[in-house]
């Protein structure tokens, strides 16, 4: 690629993407739990501590 304003644009874009990866990475774990592979895999989905079910909850519904 040429060097253009565009170029430097996708270098900050990429560097950004490097400073947030390195950011969450600790967090990974975590970040990358899903609820439907957890009920493949046949884990139990506890509805105090599954994440998923701030997702549906309506929003009369109080706060678990």
């Amino acid at each position: 690629m040429k060097p253009s304003s565009y170029y430097d644009r996708i270098v900050d874009v990429m560097e950004e993407l490097v400073r947030f990866t390195v950011l969450l990475r600790p967090h990974a774990a975590h970040l990358v739990d899903r609820c439907s592979e957890r009920k493949q895999a046949g884990r139990s989905v506890n509805p105090a501590t599954d994440l998923s079910a701030i997702a549906i909850r309506r929003s009369g519904d109080p706060a678990a």
